[in-house]
């Protein structure tokens, strides 16, 4: 074996021991992915009438990652890597809605997309807006509803709003995020019901 090649094979394992020391000294940092839904208000009515259908919630132009979003000072928007919902955003708040619904105490039932029960109301929309702000202190969440009536093979309109909710944001950490969205979310969840039922008690009458 020649002194060169003895050489190389020496010196390898020391240099490759150096760049372990170089990578060890970059800690992991591991994805976490955090629930978002809301649990609804506790001591709701019960003995509704009618069925209300939630069709999948859509998601907005930002919302279609999981990776929670921060407003930055220069209104670019930030979409975190390590931290995550758990579930999409939009699936995770047609879930939700379901929940609230159902635990209004409003309707005899609530179904999602696929029931063979026919529905009184119909409900669908689009997550436009969940995010952290801040600069301003404050999360921020936005829900376009739709409540339409079956009649026939189609269906009758009957409102159109957009729900907007914020909620005081205490920090900058994960954790900090993570409890001001939820709390948004929940101030339109709350007035998605209020809307819902309003209409349901009107007995599907139109409210503009």
């Amino acid at each position: 074996m020649s002194l060169d090649r003895r050489h190389f094979l020496l010196a390898t394992p020391l240099a490759l021991a150096g760049c372990g020391g170089i990578l060890a000294k970059q800690p992991y940092v591991a994805r976490s992915d955090w629930p978002l839904a809301p649990p609804p208000p506790v001591g709701a009515g019960v003995g509704g009438r009618g069925v209300v259908q939630v069709q999948g919630i859509a998601a907005g132009p930002t919302l279609s990652q999981r990776g929670l979003i921060t407003l930055l000072a220069d209104g670019s928007i930030h979409q975190g890597y390590y931290n995550r919902w758990a579930t999409a955003p939009a699936q995770a708040t047609t879930a939700a809605l379901i929940a609230w619904l159902e635990a209004s105490g409003a309707f005899a039932a609530v179904v999602g997309e696929g029931s063979s029960l026919t529905p009184d109301l119909i409900v669908e929309g689009t997550l436009d807006t969940l995010l952290a702000d801040p600069a301003a202190q404050v999360a921020r969440a936005a829900l376009t509803l739709v409540v339409a009536k079956p009649v026939g093979i189609g269906e009758r309109p009957l409102a159109q709003r957009r729900l907007r909710a914020t909620a005081p944001l205490a920090g900058v950490t994960a954790p900090d995020l993570v409890a001001a969205q939820r709390a948004a979310l929940a101030g339109v969840l709350g007035q998605a019901v209020a809307l819902v039922r309003g209409l349901g008690a009107a007995g599907g009458a139109d409210s503009h």
